[in-house]
């Protein structure tokens, strides 16, 4: 279902006809990366991380919030509550400071995620139409203070992560595939009937242009989280709505085309202590491995992308992950900043007071 929004927007976008008039990343000096957090206070907050994982600006937040999505082009960002939440904050990140706040529509909240067109003119958001359990992608205007411009369909229930793929006009979006609604709280209403699914969806006019399904007895593997590589394979970390004990598989590669996901395989008991739960994926720099994170289960594990047993990593509470020039940056719930190296050695460890939560944003593609 295409929505009544300018395409013509978004064409130009792609065709990248829009001009900037503030200074891009490079010439801002902002942070390498952003996380939402809590206080030992209890208060929520956004903050900007350096590549050496110090502080470089914190800003409050409304409440709990989820994930960001960084403008391609000017140091700017917009962070999003944590499902159900309504609000997505505007910040400029090279003063550290809230410039605006965004509000769902009526009858829609976010899932905590979105993306930013090729040259940033339109962000899209994951939404839930909640009255009926649609998935939506809000289109956002980011040329004119992000004036809502419509929507469109997401191609299933409950996306969460949205990522834009390498061509600039394609979004790939994980559709988890449980219906919740805020009357309900976090209530997932629909198990007995889940499908999850990994859509590419066109924006411009809500084209539906790719649908990918994890297997029947697969079918309980939420989609959450998403990580694009340069080729353009798909990472996708799943999330398993039946016994954590079960001990399936909670990452899953995916190009286009192919008809069926790649999964990655490991023993038993290592898919086991995962408890069911991948919080977080990315690729590392090469493009070549991926790794995934289970704050319940306290690991890490990562593999190449051609396939073979992971490798894995020990810590409590972690979560968030992102690539940096050695390996991979991750975040816990106890404060720590970790890098890891390609092989998941721990090579350096800060600590904050503060609690870092699902996800850990990289702006280094836009330095």
């Amino acid at each position: 279902m295409a929505s009544c929004w300018d395409r013509r927007r978004f064409l130009a976008s792609v065709a990248g006809t829009v001009t900037w008039p503030t200074h891009g990343w490079a010439a801002a000096g902002a942070p390498d990366f952003l996380a939402a957090t809590r206080d030992l206070d209890g208060w929520y907050r956004l903050v900007g991380l350096g590549a050496d994982g110090d502080l470089r600006f914190q800003i409050d937040l409304p409440s709990r919030g989820h994930a960001a999505a960084a403008h391609p082009n000017r140091p700017e960002a917009v962070a999003f509550a944590r499902r159900p939440g309504v609000f997505a904050l505007v910040v400029d990140c090279a003063e550290g400071r809230a410039l605006s706040t965004l509000e769902a529509p009526p009858g829609r909240h976010f899932y905590g995620h979105g993306a930013f067109s090729a040259d940033g003119a339109l962000l899209f958001t994951t939404e839930n139409a909640f009255e009926t359990g649609q998935g939506r992608l809000g289109v956002w205007d980011a040329t004119s203070g992000y004036a809502r411009l419509g929507e469109v369909a997401s191609g299933g229930i409950g996306p969460h992560d949205v990522r834009l793929m390498p061509d600039g006009r394609t979004l790939a979006i994980a559709n988890g595939g449980i219906r919740t609604h805020p009357r309900s709280g976090r209530e997932k209403l629909n198990l007995a009937t889940m499908r999850p699914n990994l859509s590419y969806v066109r924006p411009d006019d809500g084209t539906l242009l790719e649908t990918i399904e994890p297997p029947h007895h697969l079918r309980l593997n939420s989609i959450r989280h998403l990580a694009v590589g340069s080729d353009p394979t798909v990472a996708v970390a799943l999330q398993w709505q039946g016994d954590p004990a079960d001990g399936m598989p909670l990452l899953a590669f995916h190009r286009r085309g192919d008809a069926a996901f790649r999964w990655a395989e490991a023993p038993a008991h290592l898919l086991a202590a995962m408890s069911g739960y991948a919080g977080s994926v990315a690729f590392d720099r090469s493009g070549t491995r991926a790794a995934i994170t289970s704050p319940r289960g306290g690991r890490v594990m990562a593999w190449d992308v051609v396939g073979g047993n992971p490798d894995v990593w020990v810590r409590p509470d972690v979560c968030g992950i992102v690539a940096d020039d050695t390996g991979w940056i991750a975040t816990d719930g106890h404060g720590g900043v970790i890098s890891l190296d390609r092989r998941l050695t721990a090579t350096k460890a800060i600590r904050h007071e503060s609690a870092f939560d699902n996800h850990l944003v990289s702006l280094h593609k836009h330095s």
